[in-house]
């Protein structure tokens, strides 16, 4: 399943699931003399018996057969985490980055059978500045879907959507670029509409364009749609987004050459008063930290376990959720949009020191996440605060230059979202008065023995000292190790009856009608794998971060009810 709908249904799109060849190579590029395993696209090569720690290249390959000459445009969801990509033997794509997508066009295919290798690199080292031995675990390969598509000369290459509300009804601003590949200016003409939202005037916006040879044309229009209905987490309206390419036919009668399917939501999101409001109404976020991590699969998983997972965190009480420590896979984002669950969605970038931030690839590596995770998920009703580089060296002065330019290509790209990122850098942070909202990690009950209530007024005092008066304040990290089945009568650290004591006692604190805070996610929803290594990581007995409130395959621990208790308004039915 590449969406929960399909994106095409002029364009002719094939997803290339199922068993590719495999096998490990000592570099990119190198062509084996056998390829002697077989694994699943989507997958990590971890689920194979022989491949549970391998940490190096992997080269997969398959072949595909079209009927007739045509430009090939391949998309890759999601490959872990650098990719080479080669078409019959030449290569067409190089992409850094585990959690945004690529694509890549290739003109004048010839018709006949045609190869693909995928390299795929997980190995650590200078040539990747964002990866690195982590509280999480860097699989290996195409972690998400491959896509195979048939475009013409001129066909559509983005196509995004902001709702606003103004005057007492929606409008919306429409941007949508078109590109075209042939060696001569074409002619075309651009149709966009939303499926029952008319716009004022008419059914449709329609452009001409003339785009010259090898360039793109970028499309701007806005529009009032009266009739439209709000996006709200309780009652999620969404509406397919569809832009055309029309082509005249001998007679004048206009046919589709080319076209574009999204979804989205008409909401407006904003931090008036200090406090988070979805279309003019407060929200306060009581929410998980997510990672895309499953004890079966890694981090491909099916969209069967993405949806339990959602079904999970709604089960819990939560509104939201955190794509900790990096952008989620599509597919659960569609989950989000249709179940109204309200998302923080985060870049690429998790603990790194202002040393590893001065890496020479760091700052490029860092700014691509961020743009391709904007551009990609820009129409997604669901998300409403964009984050950057989570626990980063946002105490130093150098650090404080890359945040400041990050939050303000997130404002260059989208201004309609506030923004923010997670700090545990506590008072000593230099960067707060950046940021839309001011997050922070803290974990009062088990790194520290400080009264959760107290600390809580003490960190609202820092913001507003250091991040300017009336920002919102959300508390983006808490929580405590749990070992799934470790039960002790003396509730000690690491028992699941002391995970319930410390996330009850936070619980109760940040909850009060006296907190401060304007959202809370607990750390975290499920278990995850680490990163094998010495220092810190040591601490991480089994090799998971153990602070989940399901364990890896997504059994819940006592802590489960606990949070479930507290979030549904029933702290009395918390178990002590």
């Amino acid at each position: 399943m590449i969406r929960l709908f399909d994106t095409h249904e002029v364009r002719p799109i094939k997803e290339l699931e199922g068993l590719w060849e495999f096998q490990p190579v000592s570099r990119q590029g190198e062509v084996p003399e056998r390829m002697a395993y077989r694994l699943p696209v989507p997958g990590c090569w971890e689920t194979h018996p022989e491949f549970g720690t391998y940490r190096g290249v992997g080269l997969y390959r398959r072949t595909f057969r079209i009927a007739h000459r045509t430009n090939l445009r391949l998309a890759f969801k999601g490959v872990s985490h650098t990719a080479d990509v080669y078409l019959d033997g030449e290569l067409v794509a190089h992409h850094h980055n585990a959690y945004t997508a690529f694509d890549t066009v290739v003109r004048q295919v010839e018709p006949g059978e045609h190869e693909i290798r995928l390299y795929a690199d997980n190995s650590f080292g200078e040539h990747s500045a964002l990866h690195i031995p982590n509280d999480y675990y860097t699989y290996g390969g195409p972690i998400r879907p491959v896509l195979l598509e048939e475009i013409g000369d001129v066909y559509i290459e983005r196509v995004a959507f902001w709702p606003e509300w103004k005057d007492g009804i929606w409008h919306g601003r429409w941007k949508a670029t078109v590109r075209n590949l042939a060696d001569t200016a074409q002619t075309t003409e651009l149709e966009l509409g939303l499926e029952g939202a008319k716009p004022h005037g008419g059914e449709r916006l329609r452009a001409a364009l003339r785009i010259e040879a090898g360039e793109s044309v970028t499309v701007e229009r806005t529009a009032a749609y009266p009739a439209a209905e709000a996006w709200n987490p309780d009652l999620p309206v969404l509406y397919t987004l569809r832009a055309l390419l029309l082509e005249k036919e001998p007679g004048g009668a206009k046919r589709a050459v080319d076209d574009w399917i999204d979804r989205i939501g008409f909401r407006c999101i904003d931090t008036e008063g200090g406090r988070l409001r979805v279309n003019g109404r407060n929200v306060r976020l009581q929410g998980v930290n997510r990672h895309e991590d499953h004890a079966r699969s890694g981090a491909a998983l099916s969209f069967a376990d993405m949806l339990h997972d959602l079904e999970l965190i709604r089960d819990l009480g939560c509104n939201a959720v955190r794509t900790s420590h990096y952008p989620s896979d599509e597919r659960f984002l569609d989950l989000c949009d249709e179940f109204g669950l309200l998302v923080w969605e985060e870049n690429h970038a998790r603990g790194l020191t202002e040393e590893q931030m001065r890496q020479p690839n760091f700052r490029r590596q860092s700014e691509d996440v961020t743009r391709e995770m904007v551009e990609q998920h820009v129409n997604r009703p669901s998300i409403v605060i964009w984050a950057v580089l989570n626990e980063c060296a946002s105490d130093t002065l150098y650090g404080r230059s890359i945040y400041e330019s990050e939050l303000a290509l997130i404002r260059e790209l989208d201004p309609s979202r506030p923004r923010t990122f997670a700090s545990h850098h506590r008072e000593r942070d230099l960067c707060l008065d950046l940021a839309d909202i001011v997050s922070l990690n803290l974990y009062p009950g088990w790194y520290t023995d400080e009264d959760p209530g107290r600390l809580m007024h003490q960190a609202a005092e820092w913001a507003e000292r250091l991040g300017g008066p009336g920002k919102a304040l959300i508390f983006s990290e808490f929580g405590a190790d749990g070992y799934y089945g470790f039960r002790s009568r003396e509730r000690v650290k690491g028992s699941e009856e002391r995970q319930c004591d410390i996330l009850g006692d936070n619980l109760r604190a940040y909850l009060a009608e006296d907190s401060p805070l304007t959202g809370v996610f607990v750390w975290q929803f499920g278990d995850c794998r680490v990163t094998e290594a010495t220092g810190w990581l040591l601490s991480r007995g089994c090799t998971r971060n153990s602070k989940g409130l399901v364990d890896g395959y997504r059994r819940p621990k006592l802590a489960y009810d606990t949070v479930r208790a507290h979030f549904r308004g029933q702290p009395d039915g918390a178990l002590r």
